[in-house]
């Protein structure tokens, strides 16, 4: 499998791009064993690991066949948008998405994710006292916490997670929960459960709304303008087998809208802009 394309490693070090590109070689040509189930999953999604030449890593499949259908996603498949997801932010050089590729396996066609441990590290979600966030955080809005009292929930003033909503836009992602929020004990941080994606209608549900209606960072607007160039030409071809072109033309139109006004989107009213459970 040739490695995408991709914009220069931002926040990545040369070693975490090799490795990701290795990883994506491996879960791409490896041998499949299925090694037991995760249930807290809503659609099939089994424990394997991935072997070849030597190689060996744990992985996600999630195969097609295990898939339940969504009345609001009629088109493609959660695989399917979960690779795609992979490919912008691999084009987008941020490397916010674990190594993910379509495959065949045990149960036929599916994702297959490597396997991320999360290591501790500071928290990136709280619920403080009052109406400020305090420094180092941004607000998200006020929960219930029992016994008529509320709390304000907040995630980090983290430029990781400021690329991740600038992704989250782009994709149109359903379903950004906390989560779906994976810190590594190295420092890195991945986003997975990316299945509700890419539909044509805006349906951005999200915990990271500190920045809505701010102005994008100078480098997020660089990666935007990166992205567009993409869209129209290696990226666009290979999200061809795994978006409708309808998909393709709608993430087109959202990395415009992203350019033309500078700023973070804000939550747009007609859809519930948090998802519940929020975590």
């Amino acid at each position: 499998m040739s490695a995408p394309e991709r914009i220069p490693p931002r926040g990545l070090t040369a070693a975490d791009a090799t490795a990701d590109a290795a990883a994506a070689e491996l879960l791409a040509r490896g041998e499949l064993s299925v090694r037991g189930r995760i249930r807290e999953a809503s659609n099939a999604a089994l424990f394997c690991t991935v072997a070849h030449d030597g190689r060996e890593a744990a992985c996600v499949y999630k195969p097609v066949a295990g898939e339940r259908p969504l009345w609001d996603f009629p088109d493609g498949t959660l695989a399917g948008r979960e690779v795609a997801a992979y490919e912008v932010s691999e084009a987008a050089g941020w490397g916010l998405v674990p190594p993910t590729v379509l495959r065949d396996g045990p149960y036929g066609e599916g994702m297959c994710q490597l396997w991320i441990d999360a290591g501790a590290e500071a928290e990136l979600l709280a619920l403080v006292d009052g109406e400020e966030p305090g420094p180092g955080w941004k607000a998200i809005g006020f929960a219930e916490v029992g016994e008529g009292r509320t709390a304000l929930l907040v995630h980090a003033d983290d430029e990781r997670l400021r690329r991740l909503a600038v992704l989250d836009a782009v994709i149109n992602n359903a379903d950004r929960k906390g989560g779906h929020l994976l810190p590594t004990a190295g420092g890195r941080l991945y986003g997975i459960d990316h299945g509700v994606t890419f539909n044509v209608d805006d349906k951005l549900r999200t915990l990271l709304w500190g920045w809505a209606g701010e102005p994008l960072t100078p480098e997020a607007l660089d990666v935007l303008e990166g992205l567009r160039e993409a869209l129209g030409g290696a990226l666009g071809e290979r999200l061809t087998a795994l978006l409708t072109a309808a998909e393709i033309d709608a993430t087109r139109a959202r990395v415009d809208a992203l350019l033309a006004s500078g700023l973070h989107p804000e939550p747009g009213g007609r859809w519930p802009a948090i998802p519940w459970p929020p975590v």
